[in-house]
C-alpha cells in the first residue's frame, strides 16, 4: 500500500490594524473564508509554529536614526499616490523620538503625563531630523504600537520576512488603480459612501465581505473602518506571499537593527 503524503496546512494571510486596547486581526485563506477578531497583543498571533504564510501590519516598521523632510522614504513615495487621502500617511520620526515618547530608558511609567512624553518625543524628533521637525499628535498616539511591533521583530528575526508594513489606503489605491475619492470618515464620524467603496473594492479583490458590517464591529467593540482596514492588510499579505505586491521603496531600506523600511501594497 502506498503511503499518502501528509496534507500541507492551508495557507493563511493575516492583516492587523491597531484599535484602542489592541489590534483588529483579519485572517484570509485566499478564497472564501475571512476570520475577524480583536486581540490584545501582536505576539498572541505569532507563538508556536508559523501561523501565517504572511502578515501585514498597518503600523510603521523600521525606525531610522535620522529623518529628512517628509519622514521616511515609504511615506514620501506613497503620498503622491493618494490624492486627497495623503494626510492619512504620517511622517514617522526617528527611533530616538519613539523611545522618548514611550518613556523608554527614563524610568517613566504609564502614569507619566502624556504632555511630558509628547514634549520629550518632539525634542528628540527635532534633534534627529533635518530640517528639525516635531511629531504630529496622531503619530505620537501610535508610538506604543510602533514600539510593540519593533520589539517583536527585534526579538524574533525569523518573522521579518513574513511580517511586513502596509498602509490600507495605499492598498486600496492599488486595488482601484487610482486614489480613492471618498474618505472613510468625515469630521471623525464614519462615512457610509467611503466605507461602502472600500468594501466593494475588497469584494472585487476576492475577499468575502459578508462579515464587514456594523453589527460585527459592535460585537468586537471596534470600528467598521478597523475591520475594513485589517481586511485590506490581509489582501496585501496575500500579495506579498505571492510575489505580486508593490514595494515602496523597492528594494526596501533597513534600519540599524536590520528591520526593513518599506510599505507594501
Amino acid at each position: 500500500m502506498q503511503t499518502q503524503p501528509p496534507l500541507s496546512p492551508p495557507r493563511r494571510y493575516a492583516g492587523f490594524d491597531g484599535c484602542p486596547g489592541g489590534w483588529v486581526r483579519a485572517i484570509w485563506d485566499g478564497h472564501g473564508t475571512l476570520e475577524l477578531a480583536r486581540i490584545g497583543r501582536l505576539e498572541e498571533s505569532f507563538s508556536g509554529d508559523p501561523a501565517f504564510a504572511c502578515a501585514a501590519l498597518d503600523i510603521p516598521i523600521g525606525l531610522p536614526e535620522r529623518v529628512g523632510a517628509g519622514g521616511r522614504a515609504p511615506e514620501r513615495l506613497v503620498r503622491p499616490l493618494l490624492g486627497m487621502r495623503q494626510s492619512s500617511v504620517f511622517s514617522v520620526p526617528s527611533r530616538a523620538a519613539v523611545a522618548a515618547g514611550i518613556g523608554e530608558g527614563t524610568g517613566a511609567d504609564a502614569g507619566q503625563q502624556e504632555g511630558a512624553l509628547y514634549a520629550a518625543a518632539c525634542a528628540a524628533a527635532r534633534a534627529t531630523s533635518d530640517p528639525p521637525r516635531a511629531v504630529s499628535k496622531q503619530c505620537f498616539h501610535i508610538f506604543p504600537k510602533i514600539a510593540e511591533a519593533d520589539r517583536l521583530l527585534r526579538a524574533r528575526p525569523e518573522l521579518r520576512a513574513r511580517l511586513v508594513e502596509c498602509h490600507p489606503e495605499v492598498s486600496f489605491q492599488a486595488m482601484q488603480g487610482h486614489a480613492l475619492a471618498e474618505p472613510k470618515k468625515v469630521k471623525s464620524a464614519p462615512y457610509a459612501l467611503g466605507l461602502a467603496l472600500r468594501i466593494g473594492l475588497l469584494a472585487g479583490a476576492g475577499l468575502p465581505t459578508e462579515a464587514l458590517t456594523a453589527s460585527t464591529a459592535r460585537m468586537l467593540r471596534v470600528g467598521l473602518d478597523d475591520l475594513i482596514d485589517a481586511s485590506a492588510c490581509a489582501w496585501t499579505a496575500w500579495r506579498v506571499a505571492h510575489g505580486t505586491a508593490l514595494c515602496f521603496p523597492d528594494p526596501p531600506e533597513t534600519d540599524a537593527f536590520g528591520l526593513r523600511i518599506a510599505i507594501r501594497a
